[in-house]
């Protein structure tokens, strides 16, 4: 169940159209939004690539005016990337197509369920939170 669902999210959202980025190209967008001013080498590790994949990344999405790089104030061959006034634009519309794709399906839907799906999400979303923060914490060590 959990899979059809999750396919069907990515039909709906597919078809709120994320062009003219890339799913991956999507991914650096949503981490510089939440992590703005990484350097490359931290953003490559979060997407689980290395840096010139990463950079090719950011080169094109640099081309299309939705990120930024600065020089770092503590090195000077350091870079920082940083989400665009564009980017920050491009997704918040595309957050409002994708919302007003699965608005559309909900209304559909009986409110009792709406509610009992809408409590289900919140739990999902916070259980999902807690363990990602988990996983980002450092390990602490003992003797």
């Amino acid at each position: 169940m959990t899979s059809e669902a999750a396919e069907l999210l990515e039909i709906l959202w597919g078809r709120a159209s994320t062009a003219p980025v890339s799913a991956s190209q999507l991914r650096v967008l949503f981490i510089l939004e939440h992590d703005e001013g990484i350097n490359l080498r931290t953003l490559a590790d979060a997407l689980g690539s290395t840096p010139p994949s990463t950079s090719r990344l950011c080169d094109r999405l640099q081309a299309v005016g939705y990120i930024e790089r600065a020089p770092s104030v503590t090195s000077r061959r350091e870079l920082r990337l940083f989400l665009s006034a564009r980017g920050r634009i491009f997704l918040a519309e595309l957050r409002a197509r994708r919302e007003h794709a699965v608005e559309a399906v909900l209304a559909q839907m009986p409110a009792a369920q709406r509610t009992a799906l809408a409590e289900g999400l919140a739990a999902f979303c916070a259980t999902a939170a807690a363990q990602l923060h988990e996983d980002d914490a450092p390990a602490v060590r003992t003797a």
